[in-house]
């Protein structure tokens, strides 16, 4: 579901619960009541999505990293805004997605294998701080993955284009471009 159907759904609930209070805001002009309402479903989505990620923290096990050459360290952990069922991992070596509550699915993506990374914002999702990051790449499986609703996407963008580039000097492959 996307952030623009979550919003329009929490703004519908708050107009019916005030619909259904009696309170009379005949005196307000609507243009402020529709501000309130969009700010408080803003702020209502912000607080859900902390509380789904300490609910989500607290059911992981707390993992050490190990910071060796050779072996695969976590970069970086993170999920969906306002989702329980799927999360990320960027690692020195791949992406891994897991999706599913009881039973799991897990999908690896080299980071080799990666052509391209972009971010895609749309404007409700600027006001959130999150967005989308496209990654297109050479993996027969699946050559386009997509992490959504991430938070800070610019972030995790320069965090994963490093990695990206240290994975490929590591490799000794080299970026070649037809003219």
């Amino acid at each position: 579901m996307s952030i623009d159907t979550y919003q329009a759904k929490v703004k519908s609930n708050i107009w019916k619960a005030i619909a259904q209070s009696g309170l009379p805001l005949n005196a307000i002009p609507m243009e402020q009541q529709n501000k309130f309402v969009d700010h408080l479903a803003d702020n209502l989505l912000v607080m859900v999505n902390e509380l789904l990620e300490d609910v989500s923290k607290s059911t992981s096990s707390s993992k050490a990293v190990v910071d060796l050459e050779d072996e695969e360290t976590v970069l970086w952990e993170g999920r969906p805004f306002l989702s329980l069922v799927e999360n990320y991992t960027i690692t020195n070596e791949r992406i891994k997605v897991i999706t599913g509550l009881i039973g799991k699915d897990i999908g690896n993506y080299e980071l080799i294998r990666i052509q391209d990374i972009d971010i895609t914002q749309n404007v409700s999702e600027r006001m959130l701080g999150i967005g989308d990051i496209v990654i297109k790449g050479a993996d027969a499986s699946s050559p386009t993955i997509v992490l959504r609703n991430i938070h800070d996407p610019q972030e995790v963008y320069e965090l994963l284009r490093k990695a990206w580039l240290a994975a490929r000097k590591k490799y000794g492959l080299i970026f070649r471009e037809e003219m």
